[in-house]
């Protein structure tokens, strides 16, 4: 049994290399990977060759999703030798080599998000040059928003509420809500992935409060505020009422001291009038009686 065993094994083998033949194959046991900013992660990358690895070479890239336009060399492998790039340098290394092709990466930054390419060449094999690829996203919660308004803090004006965040992997949604007196969400426009606003129009005295920024994806919630103040001025229209209502009560004012002027003066020359009448008849009654006691 045991030798029926391992002859059905060695035809198997016979069998699978005759498939193959002498070609050099790569197989990515992934095709997207994630991976949370800082952890480490495991990037497989297996191959199959029908000659001794002794001259074995793998060499690791990666086009950065940040600069899709020039690729980066990720680590080589070369006849024993390891070399990485400075980027990656004590980040980066060989899991299984020469078994495998797989590398570890070590302290994963949001700059190492991108696709890798592994290609494995291992000569005196002819092929041409095994190639396989995986996409890796690095994952981080939202930066701390930077939050500004901008317009005229005076009522009837209006005013934009911004928001904005500089990293956030999968892309925050931006929120904004007026906190105080009371709570109110706010409609948002999205003026970019990692930016929002909001409009307040015809602003009042009741648009004054403090308002909270909200970014938030699957790893986390960050804020930022904005403590908005409407002020009055004499050109709004309950500036100009109040003017009118203030000049009337001057007007009527002014007008009641007038009429009080006015009577006192008058009430001075009717008293100072009967004076000087009761004087002259005491004078002109006088001259009779002194006139009557010499007769």
């Amino acid at each position: 049994m045991a030798v029926a065993g391992r002859w059905m094994l060695w035809t198997l083998a016979v069998h699978l290399h005759t498939l193959q033949g002498d070609a050099l194959t790569v197989n990515m046991r992934e095709s997207n990977l994630e991976v949370l900013r800082g952890d480490a992660v495991t990037l497989p990358c297996s191959f199959f060759t029908s000659d001794p690895v002794s001259q074995l070479n793998v060499i690791w890239t990666v086009v950065p999703f940040s600069s899709t336009e020039t690729p980066t060399q990720v680590i080589v492998y070369d006849h024993g030798q390891v070399m990485e790039d400075p980027s990656f340098i004590g980040r980066v290394g060989f899991a299984g080599i020469p078994w495998s092709a797989d590398i570890v990466l070590n302290e994963t930054r949001g700059s190492d998000a991108g696709v890798y390419r592994c290609m494995v060449n291992n000569p005196p094999e002819t092929t041409e040059m095994g190639i396989g690829e995986l996409t890796l996203s690095v994952l981080s919660p939202p930066s701390l928003p930077v939050c500004q308004w901008d317009g005229p803090i005076t009522e009837g004006g209006s005013v934009t509420l911004s928001c904005s965040v500089d990293e956030g992997i999968p892309t925050p949604e931006i929120e904004w809500d007026k906190l105080s007196p009371e709570e109110i969400p706010l409609p948002v426009n999205m003026d970019g992935d990692m930016s929002g606003s909001a409009q307040i129009l015809n602003v009042s005295s009741q648009t004054s409060g403090l308002y909270r920024c909200s970014a938030s994806n699957a790893l986390g919630t960050e804020h930022c505020y904005v403590n908005l103040s409407i002020y009055r001025t004499p050109d709004s229209p309950s500036g100009i009422l109040q003017g009118v209502l203030l000049t009337l009560s001057m007007s009527l004012l002014l007008l009641a001291l007038l009429l009080l002027i006015t009577w006192l003066h008058r009430t001075g020359q009717d008293g100072r009038t009967r004076v000087r009448d009761e004087e002259g008849d005491e004078t002109r009654y006088k001259p009779s009686l002194m006139k009557r006691s010499f007769v």
